[in-house]
């Protein structure tokens, strides 16, 4: 359709301007519903490959499903059961604890003051005093509203993992059925070379989900060995030793950083609870396992999963950190293979038949 009449031309533009505003307001409103999707769609490919192992070896489809679930719903339900009783009992402690402090701060007002001018004599105590008071007063309404905010956030993430979840479960029952169903919206000319790159992507995909679940489980299971190998040659054991190999787990999903985070943490974490020389030994054992995992696990659990040069891993996990927080940085290094694959089969042959 021809439009030469000027009001037309600026009506249906306005419109177009009007629907694109629209959409884009719809797709800011629906983010976090489309991160939830995403996820799952993603952890749904992670676990297929285990599904169609289990398939290679004669156990129908319904079983293979209901098998992973089970053991990943397992491991999971494993791993609160593991977390819940340490947050538990340093709450519980805490709360012990704080009448005690009350008294000694009414038996002996002076007790802190004296250990302030001891310890740090340049500092004045009644001056830092006076600020914290002032600042406490100033911004109360603030620091009630952050720990509200922060409860909050807490609750939306546990409500946000459930979600994630379920949409996992239908994910995975239902893959093939969705491919089918997004393959049939390929003209039938192409729908051959569309399906030969999709499952590629999708089994590149799994295999790296696959591969950064093992990195991690391996981390994790070495930590809670070596600490308490560690504790039994001190005859100190390590505080908090199984909550702290399942931080070294989560920390080891992230790509590039995950490791070394999970290993500052860990060794703070032993320094306050355990002290010298226990952070030591942990801090030491952290280097030579970096190295370890550096050069011997990841060549040999990821070089099957995606092929991928190492600046473009870089450059995609800070991009896709940058984009989309802790999402996009386990999505990117995937997504760079996918696209990769797309250059290599697709656009490269298509200009050399130029």
């Amino acid at each position: 359709m021809k439009i030469q009449h000027p009001f037309t031309l600026g009506l249906f533009g306005g419109l177009g301007v009007l629907v694109a505003v629209v959409l884009g307001t719809s797709v800011a409103s629906l983010a976090t519903i489309i991160t939830y999707v995403f996820a799952a769609f993603f952890l749904a490919l992670g676990i297929d490959p285990l599904v169609s192992w289990l398939q290679g070896k004669g156990a129908p489809r319904w079983l293979a499903i209901l098998i992973v679930l089970a053991g990943v719903l397992g491991v999971l339900a494993g791993l609160i059961v593991a977390i819940i009783p340490v947050v538990v009992d340093q709450v519980s402690t805490l709360i012990e604890a704080i009448p005690g402090i009350i008294r000694t701060f009414e038996t002996n007002p002076g007790i802190i003051q004296d250990w302030w001018e001891q310890t740090i004599p340049w500092l004045s105590f009644n001056d830092v005093l006076a600020n914290i008071q002032a600042f406490v007063a100033d911004n109360i309404g603030v620091i009630t509203g952050g720990v509200v905010n922060t409860a909050i956030g807490i609750a939306s993430g546990a409500f946000g993992g459930v979600i994630v979840v379920i949409l996992m479960l239908y994910f995975v029952a239902s893959l093939s059925n969705i491919k089918r169903a997004l393959y049939q919206l390929v003209p039938a000319s192409r729908r051959e070379g569309v399906v030969d790159i999709s499952e590629q992507i999708s089994d590149s995909v799994g295999r790296y989900v696959v591969g950064q679940g093992l990195l991690g489980f391996c981390n994790g299971v070495i930590t809670f060995i070596v600490l308490n190998v560690i504790g039994w040659i001190l005859g100190t054991p390590i505080e908090y030793s199984a909550l702290l190999a399942f931080i070294a787990f989560l920390c080891s999903l992230i790509p590039l950083v995950g490791t070394i985070s999970g290993s500052v943490i860990i060794s703070l974490s032993v320094w306050l609870f355990n002290g010298f020389p226990a952070v030591l030994i942990v801090a030491i054992w952290y280097l030579i396992y970096m190295q370890i995992e550096a050069y011997i696990f990841s060549p040999n659990i990821m070089k099957r999963a995606v092929q991928v040069p190492g600046a473009v891993v870089v450059i995609a996990a800070l991009a896709g950190g940058t984009l989309l927080g802790l999402l996009g940085a386990l999505v990117a290094i995937p997504t760079a293979a996918a696209i990769i694959l797309i250059i290599k089969q697709v656009i490269i042959p298509r200009q050399n038949s130029l």
